[in-house]
């Protein structure tokens, strides 16, 4: 049997199918989550009878009318893919909403259950659904749901109706909306839905008793006129994501970490003994410093990462997030996009990959390649382990810096959204309609899944990606073009010194024209993790965490100079890494979403010059600031600056151009 799941946005949608089927998918509160159908099997504890029950998790939609690219998915599924049975999930707390996609769910002829989902919130309200009532107006099975909690949930009863419904000869009946069925034209259709709704509202005030009066402002009213308040509100987002970062990077995290490089360091030291001194030097050097320290210093790290998910996660349970989108919307219109724009950028913060991919419910084109172009400046999980490297070993694990990148990131957006629609001569408008889900207590389990589901991917991507990557860097460090093994006392004669030796001159202005660095960032392009691994791997370092190791490797106990750079020239680096374009499975992505080369090498030159820009003021003026003199580099740096700037000027100006004669050519 296959059961279609569907309901609008931010009904419980995903919440329920990961309930019924055991699976962790993403959960937000938002539209747009689920941008693809999602398949599993109802799990076996609510299928005793262990029948063949295949779920599709549709995106939200509000109608079978499709406006977004989402309600598309949704409204082909269900007209073309025959499904046994609809489950509808209709969202209790807004019934007359919800019901109105329901009344035409009941006129498709398939066999459709109603779960009426988030009914512990209607009993804390004190509000009543006189559940049979509405089952009988509908003609079709209703159940209460509570997809958030355990014990009686109602889930079991939901998937006996889906039996019992899709197993029956008797056909339901369809709640008759008169006009509806025959409805052609675009004045008919209107007509049609002026009395759908109706009769929704007509049964909505027969089955539906509320104690609370919603004219009246509500406590959840009151906060929001601070947390989504269009100036309050941005120092409310500053203050959160800083106290993320305190708790993730400084208070929690760190200690985590240190007991699990602790363990890498043990493992590292019992291979180590296991391997002897009679081992060949090259594989021991490939297995202990290419494989175990180059891995270990990456997923070193990850305590840090899960801590920051975990929290990320519960500001996505307890509804903020969606008040960010709000908060933002009102800066992303200036730049031609809207509040819907940020949602991808959200996602994105966990992985490039999901939030380019989010960016096919935008339906506007230009903003929908604008927006995928973009995205990737959001630091995402795999850059997590930069920000904590040059944090914790330049700038005393002080979470000002992570805060920092993301407040960046959202000023380098809104900036190059305004630039690109400038270069493209865009005029439109944007619009942003969301539901604001209500504020509730976020769920541990719920966060401490979503944590282990992209803690197991961050490992898996070492295990793989990452590993490989480091055997090649080592392989490339320890041979020279004559396979001859380098002297340790001569590691610039080695292929991969001589490889990226030219690149890194071109990262003298920016303050780390270093080949082992210039190596680091080649291989990131691959996955950003593989920027500290690189670096693990060139210098020899097994701890990023112990900062007197790292002190080491500079040749003293200034932590300042560590690998032969200073704190500016770290920040400069870290900023390069973060806002040049991302790894090459997040380039598929956009090429994918983008739908056109000329914008995906248009988007990856401007990636690259955005760094590098940034990059370079970063270290010149930070230099200027704390030595009094500008960096090395630095003519060279301002004249490459300036020709990208004044190309993309040039864009710009063309573009305006174009817009004028547009407009001339309309008036």
């Amino acid at each position: 049997m296959k059961i279609a799941l569907t309901g609008n946005p931010n009904s419980g949608k995903t919440t329920l199918f990961n309930a019924i089927t055991g699976k962790i998918e993403h959960v937000g509160n938002w539209p747009g989550v689920t941008v693809e159908k999602k398949e599993g099997d109802i799990k076996s504890s609510l299928n005793p009878g262990n029948a063949n029950l295949t779920v599709v998790d549709l995106p939200g939609a509000y109608s079978m009318s499709p406006y977004t690219n989402e309600e598309s998915i949704t409204s082909d599924f269900v007209k073309n893919e025959a499904p046994d049975v609809i489950i509808n999930i209709v969202d209790a707390t807004n019934l007359s909403r919800s019901l109105f996609f329901t009344s035409q769910l009941t006129e498709l002829g398939i066999p459709v259950v109603i779960a009426l989902n988030k009914s512990d919130l209607n009993r804390k309200k004190g509000t009543v659904i006189d559940t049979p009532l509405l089952s009988e107006s509908l003609k079709c099975p209703v159940i209460e749901t509570v997809a958030t909690g355990g014990g009686k949930n109602g889930l079991a009863d939901l998937v006996d109706a889906v039996i019992t419904v899709g197993t029956g000869k008797k056909k339901q009946a369809a709640l008759h909306v008169r006009g509806a069925k025959n409805a052609s034209t675009k004045e008919e259709v209107e007509a049609a839905d002026k009395n759908r709704f109706a009769v929704v509202n007509e049964i909505v005030d027969q089955v539906e008793r509320k104690k609370i009066d919603s004219s009246k402002q509500t406590a959840q009213d009151r906060l929001d006129r601070f947390v989504a308040h269009k100036w309050i509100g941005i120092p409310i987002f500053v203050a959160v994501i800083w106290l993320v970062f305190q708790v993730s990077q400084a208070w929690v995290g760190p200690p985590l970490a240190d007991l699990l490089v602790g363990w890498i360091d043990a493992f590292y030291g019992l291979v180590e003994g296991a391997i002897g001194e009679n081992a060949n030097p090259f594989l021991a050097s490939l297995l202990l410093d290419g494989i175990i320290g180059g891995v270990g210093a990456v997923v070193g790290f990850l305590p840090l990462i899960m801590v920051l998910f975990f929290m990320l996660a519960l500001l996505e349970d307890c509804g903020y997030m969606a008040r960010v989108a709000v908060v933002w919307d009102r800066f992303f219109k200036k730049i031609g996009l809207s509040g819907k724009s940020l949602i991808p950028m959200i996602v994105s913060t966990g992985c490039a990959i999901p939030g380019v991919m989010a960016t096919r419910t935008i339906k506007n084109v230009r903003q929908r390649r604008t927006t995928a172009m973009l995205t990737p400046f959001m630091p995402c999980g795999a850059k997590l382990p930069i920000i904590a490297l040059f944090a914790g070993v330049f700038f005393g694990e002080n979470a000002w810096v992570g805060t920092s990148m993301y407040i960046l990131a959202i000023v380098v957006i809104i900036i190059s959204g305004l630039i690109i629609r400038k270069i493209t001569g865009d005029t439109s408008q944007s619009y942003f309609i969301m539901e604001l889900p209500e504020y509730r207590v976020p769920s541990i389990k719920r966060a401490a899944l979503s944590m282990l589901n992209r803690a197991k991917a961050f490992i898996i991507k070492a295990g793989t990606i990452i590993l490989i990557c480091n055997a090649v860097v080592q392989i490339l460090q320890t041979f020279n073009w004559s396979f001859q093994v380098v002297a340790e006392s001569m590691p610039e004669t080695s292929i991969l010194a001589s490889i990226a030796s030219p690149i890194a001159v071109l990262f003298i202005p920016l303050g780390f024209g270093i080949w082992q660095f210039a190596a680091a960032a080649v291989t990131g392009f691959i996955a950003k993790e593989n920027v500290v691994g690189t670096l693990a791997v060139t210098f020899a370092i097994t701890n990023f965490i112990d900062v007197e190791e790292l002190a080491l490797v500079s040749g003293g106990s200034d932590v300042m100079t560590v690998m032969g750079i200073g704190a500016v020239a770290a920040l400069s680096y870290l900023v390069f890494n973060l806002f040049t374009p991302p790894c090459f499975a997040a380039i598929g992505a956009m090429n994918s979403e983008l739908e056109d080369k000329k914008w995906l090498w248009g988007a990856i030159t401007f990636q690259l010059g955005m760094g590098y820009v940034l990059a370079f003021m970063v270290y010149q003026l930070g230099t200027l600031f704390t030595a009094g003199t500008l960096g090395s580099g630095f003519i060279g740096g301002l004249i490459a600056c300036v020709l990208m700037v004044g190309y993309v000027v040039y864009l710009m100006r063309k573009g305006s151009r174009s817009a004028e004669a547009k407009l001339s050519k309309v008036a």
